[in-house]
């Protein structure tokens, strides 16, 4: 089997068999050329996995690919429509080098491969988190719960009532582009200003603080551990938005569980994790009462084994 993890940062593969995880490859994601780079880029890199792995290609029996998103459907097969690789969507002030509106991936990867599965990256993490991860209890998946990116941007995986939801085009779950503010400034991939993820993704704390100083998400929270008080009161801010939106999941869907990851989240948890749980803490108990938030189980492997969770 393989098993693709597609980003907004980066793309990995990995083999998998009755060995283990094997020739494991990572690449920044394509962003540049015709809008079938990203495919190309994938199969070239299931290539090197097998060789680097000693299978043969040809025996590659599934492919799973957990992606982010969202989706659109061309004759029933997925292209991705995501803000972070489809320059096309919020046009040239958002900087991403091509201006795609979509970008080709299931119809080319059909075409070279039996088996081909495509879903949602936080839909594979929230099944992985469910089979293996922080989402279920002595082996046993819990039935109300969900898992949360913080990453280049911001996804949900939502599980209710025991079924993983999944919406019309296998986008449900995108609460990163819930609307939370007016803020004009705030330019999400998508076209839209104002939504969670314009304010509080990786991508966008570098646009938005680069200015006062802070280069990326790194930079902003090394400033912060050094006593950097602009810096805290960013992150405090951060929390606040997605706090926020932890909230409204919670509320709207009654979770008992949601797990966190993601490159912003992972790197700085037990900064993170406390200031999140205060914002939901307290606010209408009946209702936030019982639900957790805890960090991913799958720790940072966790995109690796939500591309597994969709072809085991």
């Amino acid at each position: 089997m393989a098993c693709v993890d597609i980003g907004g940062t980066k793309v990995a593969v990995n083999m998998v068999d009755e060995h283990g995880a094997r020739g494991k490859r990572v690449e920044p994601t394509a962003t540049t050329g015709a809008n079938d780079a990203l495919a190309v880029q994938i199969i070239r890199m299931i290539g090197q996995s097998c060789a680097a792995a000693g299978i043969e290609q040809a025996s590659v029996a599934r492919v799973g690919v957990s992606s982010c998103g969202p989706f659109v459907l061309n004759k029933g097969l997925v292209e991705l429509a995501a803000p972070n690789i489809c320059g096309g969507q919020a046009g040239p002030a958002r900087g991403l080098p091509n201006d795609w509106k979509t970008a080709l991936l299931e119809a080319p990867l059909r075409a070279r491969f039996a088996h081909v599965r495509v879903a949602n990256d936080c839909i594979g993490a929230l099944e992985a988190e469910r089979r293996w991860g922080a989402l279920q209890e002595g082996g046993v998946p819990l039935d109300n719960c969900a898992y949360v990116t913080w990453s280049t941007g911001i996804g949900t995986g939502v599980c209710v009532d025991g079924h993983v939801l999944r919406g019309k085009n296998g986008n449900a779950g995108h609460a990163g582009h819930i609307f939370v503010s007016d803020n004009t400034d705030a330019l999400c991939g998508c076209g839209n200003t104002g939504d969670v993820e314009s304010l509080v993704a990786g991508n966008a704390i570098a646009r938005r603080f680069a200015p006062v100083g802070y280069l990326d998400a790194a930079a902003l929270f090394v400033a912060a551990y050094a006593g950097d008080t602009r810096a805290i009161g960013l992150i405090d801010d951060l929390c606040q938005v997605m706090g926020r939106m932890l909230y409204s999941m919670i509320v709207t869907l009654d979770l008992q569980r949601i797990s966190l990851g993601g490159s912003v989240y992972w790197h700085h948890r037990d900064y993170l994790l406390p200031r999140l749980q205060a914002v939901v803490k307290g606010k209408l108990p009946p209702l936030t009462d019982g639900c957790e938030l805890i960090s991913a189980g799958l720790g940072e492997r966790v995109g690796d084994f939500g591309a597994l969770a969709l072809v085991a």
